[in-house]
């Protein structure tokens, strides 16, 4: 996204606008958000974490925000609250608020019969917006994004530059795409036949809902019968793959590189690492943490974290030190009770 300049705000706007205690002079004036180590003296900064607490005392910022619990580690103008990251979060974007969009068509921009573009939407240089498309209140479309037949972009969001969204496709409001994700492909859907692959027709769609953000190379399949579905708030990191068919439950974030293979269903509020692999078919419970790189081959049925570094081996001796390391505790268990066994016999000796 776009960012305008920063505001310069003083303390008081702050914590009018965003709550928490105020402690200092409510006059001070902040022009930008830096880490404790690089603040410099026009700017705010954030304590989040303990491991830090040794730079607040020789930071140059002129504000800080803290936790409850750190009221009085400083004497520093300083904002008081419950969660300093998601302070210093919400705060970012107060003072770095998206740049406006212009409305208008660019005259290099083709438009296809029956588009619907509402007037206060911004096409740019370059895009093509398909016939019956539908282009909502405040949409920008960056140089070069493409809106096929009958696709959809709702209210308040921002294509960047060379997003691709196919025909029949739904984007939901205030959404986020970064520069060339491409949503509604077809699904690598094919079937093997007389020794050639017969390619499976995708005639499914992907319906994306509001609040969702995806990256920059991020690749979302059209579904194969059924369609793919990003839920509200969802977050997609860069370079991620989301098959056919997959459903991807609200306010659920992957970070960059993950592959979700084909009819995966994915709960709410999960997290998912870096270069972590789901397979298809699988599904995962809601509040589930998937650490990075972690292979996940089985479905999982409970909340919590699961984490799974393995190193690679010919798959069928992969598959026989998997076995073994699924069964390690009843392995310990019969070890020692073999231990004790051959302890008792010496004692009897």
């Amino acid at each position: 996204m776009t960012h305008a300049k920063s505001r310069a705000l003083s303390l008081a706007e702050i914590a009018a606008h965003l709550g928490g205690e105020l402690v200092g002079d409510p006059d001070v004036r902040i022009s930008g958000i830096a880490s404790l180590e690089r603040a410099g003296p026009a700017d705010i900064s954030f304590l989040s974490k303990g491991k830090y607490r040794s730079q607040l005392g020789g930071t140059r910022a002129s504000a800080v925000i803290l936790h409850r619990s750190e009221r009085d580690a400083t004497a520093l103008p300083r904002i008081v609250c419950d969660d300093p990251y998601a302070y210093f979060a919400r705060l970012s974007m107060l003072m770095y608020p998206p740049s406006e969009v212009v409305p208008g068509v660019h005259p290099s921009a083709v438009i296809g019969p029956g588009a619907q573009l509402s007037m206060s939407a911004a096409i740019g240089p370059g895009c093509h917006v398909g016939a019956g498309a539908r282009i909502g209140e405040r949409v920008a479309l960056g140089s070069g994004c493409v809106v096929g037949e009958g696709a959809s972009i709702g209210d308040d969001s921002r294509l960047h530059p060379c997003v691709v969204v196919y025909h029949g496709c739904a984007i939901g409001r205030r959404a986020v795409i970064q520069a060339g994700a491409v949503v509604g492909s077809d699904g690598f859907g094919i079937a093997m036949h007389e020794e050639r692959w017969i390619r499976i027709a995708q005639v499914g769609r992907v319906l994306v809902g509001d609040d969702v953000e995806i990256g920059a190379g991020t690749t979302v399949d059209r579904g194969t019968l059924e369609d793919t579905v990003i839920e509200d708030g969802v977050k997609l990191d860069n370079q991620i793959q989301i098959g056919h068919n997959v459903r991807v439950g609200a306010h659920t974030a992957m970070a960059g590189c993950v592959g979700v293979a084909g009819s995966a269903k994915i709960g709410r509020y999960c997290t998912v690492g870096g270069g972590a692999i789901i397979l298809g078919h699988l599904e995962i419970a809601d509040h589930v943490h998937i650490s990075a790189g972690t292979l996940i081959s089985k479905s999982i049925r409970e909340p919590g974290t699961y984490t799974g570094v393995f190193p690679f081996q010919r798959n069928r001796d992969w598959g026989r030190s998997a076995a073994l390391l699924r069964n390690i505790e009843t392995l310990e268990a019969r070890l020692r009770q073999l231990e004790e066994k051959i302890s008792g016999s010496k004692r009897e000796d």
